[in-house]
C-alpha cells in the first residue's frame, strides 16, 4: 500500500467538488452524480468498477482539478444511487442507457471515458453503441465480462493468494463449491438479512484482499460490502448481460479512437490475458504493462502511468 508520502508524490489533492445532484433514471432508479474541477475543463467520465463499487472521494486524485471537468457518478445500486443494492431493472443495457441520460443532462458533446476493472467494461461497451460521443479511452484492470474471466475470479485466484481464497472458499459448504457463484447468489438474494451480510462481507473482502501486489486482509462490514458483492453477483451470473466475444467482436467500430490501457502484470483480478488480447484487436489503443502492480489503480506506479495517460489523449 501506498505511503502518505508517495500517494502525496503521485496524486492531486483531492479537492470539493462543485456540483452534485441525484438524476432520475426510470424503472424507479436514481442516480447520485458529481461535477469536479474546471466547469470549463476537459470533460471526463468516471466509470467505478465492481459492478457495484461506487465511486470515492479519492478517486479524485487522479484528476488536476484545473484541466479537467470531471463527472462521477454511482451506477443503479451503487454508492449514493438509490435504491442501494438493487438489482432490479438493473442490466448492462440500462447502465449504458443512464450514462446516454446523464450526459445530455449536463449537455456535454462529447467525453473522455475513463474506466478501470468493471468501469472499462462499460466503457468500451458505452463506445461501441456510442462512437461519436467517445474522444478517447483511458483504461485499467480490463475486464471482457466472460465467463473465463468470472471463473478466474472464483476458482483460480487460488494459484496466487490461497490465503485469501481458503478463507473464501471456507464459507461455502463443501456441496456446494462447485458452483460457487449459485450459491453466493442465493445467499446475498435470501430473504434473511443475516445471511445478505454475511455473504457480502466474505466476498468483498475476497476481493479486497487480492487487489494488490501485497497480500494484505481488508475487512468490510456487511451493509458496506452490500452493493458490490449482490450486483457482481446478479451480473457474472447473467453474463454480464452480453453475448460471447461481444466485445472483441465489435472493436472494430471504436478502432478510430485513441486509448491508452494501464494493466498490472500481476493483476489476478483482471489477469493481462484480457487486456493483451483487447490491444491486438484495438490498433488505435497502447498497453502499457506495469511490472510491480496488481489490481488496484492506487499503486503507485498505475496511478502514475493513469495520470500520464490522462495528458497523452488530445
Amino acid at each position: 500500500m501506498l505511503s502518505i508520502k508517495q500517494r502525496a508524490k503521485t496524486f492531486f489533492e483531492c479537492l470539493p467538488s462543485y456540483n452534485e445532484g441525484y438524476l432520475e433514471v426510470g424503472d424507479g432508479h436514481s442516480l447520485y452524480y458529481e461535477e469536479y474541477g474546471n466547469p470549463n475543463g476537459r470533460p471526463v467520465l468516471f466509470l467505478h468498477g465492481g459492478p457495484g463499487a461506487g465511486f470515492s472521494n479519492s478517486h479524485k486524485g487522479f484528476f488536476d482539478p484545473k484541466t479537467f471537468r470531471v463527472i462521477f457518478y454511482d451506477q443503479r445500486g451503487s454508492g449514493k444511487s438509490i435504491p442501494y443494492a438493487e438489482i432490479k431493472n438493473n442490466t448492462t443495457e440500462l447502465l449504458l442507457s443512464d450514462i446516454e441520460c446523464l450526459r445530455n443532462f449536463l449537455k456535454i458533446d462529447s467525453w473522455l471515458l475513463f474506466g478501470g476493472s468493471w468501469g472499462s467494461t462499460l466503457a468500451l461497451l458505452y463506445g461501441i453503441k456510442y462512437p461519436e460521443r467517445c474522444k478517447g479511452f483511458i483504461l485499467r484492470g480490463i475486464f471482457l465480462g466472460s465467463r473465463k474471466e468470472v471463473n478466474w475470479f472464483l476458482y483460480d485466484i487460488n494459484r496466487f493468494f490461497p490465503e485469501a481464497y481458503n478463507k473464501f472458499i471456507s464459507y461455502v459448504p463443501k456441496t456446494e463449491r462447485d458452483n460457487i457463484l449459485n450459491w453466493f447468489y442465493s445467499q446475498l438474494n435470501a430473504k434473511d438479512r443475516s445471511a445478505n451480510l454475511k455473504a457480502a462481507s466474505v466476498w468483498a473482502e475476497y476481493e479486497n484482499s487480492c487487489s494488490s501486489l501485497e497480500y494484505v486482509e481488508r475487512p468490510i462490514s456487511g451493509e458496506n460490502a452490500l452493493a458490490i458483492s449482490r450486483i457482481e453477483a446478479h451480473y457474472f451470473i447473467n453474463d454480464c448481460f452480453i453475448s460471447k466475444n461481444f466485445i472483441i467482436n465489435n472493436i472494430s467500430k471504436i478502432s478510430h479512437i485513441p486509448a491508452i490501457i494501464v494493466q498490472g502484470r500481476h493483476d489476478v483480478i483482471c489477469p493481462p490475458f484480457s487486456a493483451m488480447n483487447l490491444s491486438k484487436e484495438w490498433k488505435s489503443s497502447e498497453l502499457q504493462i506495469v511490472d510491480d502492480a496488481g489490481h488496484s489503480a492506487f499503486e503507485h506506479n498505475i496511478g502514475r502511468k493513469i495520470i500520464n495517460a490522462l495528458h497523452m489523449i488530445k
